[in-house]
């Protein structure tokens, strides 16, 4: 399964993307405001992430996509879903590397995601959740045309300290 956007490609995560990926993912900037990326990135963890994400998609359970340069295949971050099967609706999740930040990339993939969730998967709902001190996540969000549903205070504990999350989802009844 592989999707496609002007500049990126975006194609299940593999056991060859583990070791770029621990590169990129081991970065305190990443894992200070992403609810499941610890700080240092524990070794091997990458392969054991991949193993699961590709349990997942074998079960539709979920579909996690590398996010790759087009022209030279370079491996940017993840974008994926997590799909409850029961309601119709998945959580959308993404990060990138450090160097690929405000170029427009993580909404390009976030996007392309979301149009597979609605025409590939028949999804009814998709949301997204972001700490309150990462506008850039809320900012993707926002740029889907994601509605802003609310804040959890103090929702989540992320390294001794409690977090406040906001809360973001469309609709598939919402779209134009």
């Amino acid at each position: 399964m592989v999707l496609y956007t002007d500049r990126l490609k975006l194609r299940l995560v593999e056991p060859r993307d583990a070791e770029p990926m621990e590169r990129l993912i081991n970065d305190k900037e990443i894992a200070r405001t992403t609810l499941g990326i610890p700080h240092p990135y524990p070794p091997g963890s990458a392969d054991a992430f991949i193993q699961r994400r590709q349990e997942a998609a074998d079960k539709g359970e979920g579909f996690s996509f590398a996010v790759l340069d087009r022209p030279s295949g370079t491996f940017m971050g993840i974008v994926g879903l997590r799909i409850d099967p029961a309601h119709h609706h998945a959580e959308l999740a993404y990060w990138l590397g450090r160097a690929y930040w405000n170029k427009g990339y993580c909404s390009e993939a976030a996007k392309r995601v979301l149009q597979f969730a609605w025409e590939d998967l028949k999804l009814h709902r998709v949301w997204a959740a972001a700490m309150t001190r990462n506008p850039a996540s809320f900012r993707v969000m926002e740029k889907m045309g994601m509605k802003h549903e609310g804040v959890f205070r103090g929702h989540v504990l992320k390294d001794g300290t409690y977090e406040d999350l906001t809360y973001y989802a469309l609709l598939r009844s919402e779209l134009s």
